[in-house]
């Protein structure tokens, strides 16, 4: 039990390492309809994109992501099918008993990988993980953390 708490404590220790973790919750179906809430939206027929803004609120069967803006790019069949996720600002993404905040993310629908970046803080728990850079497979629930990687483990934690 206390040599992999150690060895977890030597990696969080580590500047500019990558950490893999196991997301245990923060896991979601990818197939799952993408419903979107804000105060505002603004379309761009041109390019295809929809940014909605004020109080975004994106959920995915279990998973929900919340941030100040979040931009919609559609693949082709036009609205019908997103195809990437942009998120600025108060990012929030949770999933069961994790969550992560960011300033910002960006959500690959197609592939279910969400990248948050900017004083990422991960938290599991009563166990906290931050770094610069979090990547996160929503298929699997493994995430991998980058840059100045630190863990704060409570004894007998999961």
């Amino acid at each position: 039990m206390l040599r992999p708490l150690l060895t977890a404590l030597i990696l969080a220790a580590s500047p500019a390492v990558a950490q893999d973790t196991a997301f245990g919750g923060m896991r979601a179906d990818i197939t799952a309809p993408v419903e979107v809430a804000a105060d505002s939206l603004s379309v761009n027929q041109a390019d295809g994109s929809a940014v909605f803004t004020g109080n975004v609120v994106i959920g995915q069967g279990e998973m929900r992501l919340s941030a100040d803006s979040v931009t919609v790019v559609y693949g082709e069949g036009g609205q019908s099918r997103i195809r990437s996720l942009e998120a600025r600002g108060n990012v929030t993404l949770v999933s069961g008993p994790d969550a992560a905040e960011a300033q910002a993310a960006s959500y690959d629908v197609e592939t279910g990988n969400v990248t948050l970046t900017g004083d990422v803080v991960l938290t599991q728990g009563q166990n906290v993980l931050t770094g610069d850079r979090m990547e996160v497979n929503l298929g699997s629930g493994t995430a991998q953390v980058q840059g100045r990687v630190r863990s704060v483990l409570q004894p007998g934690g999961n």
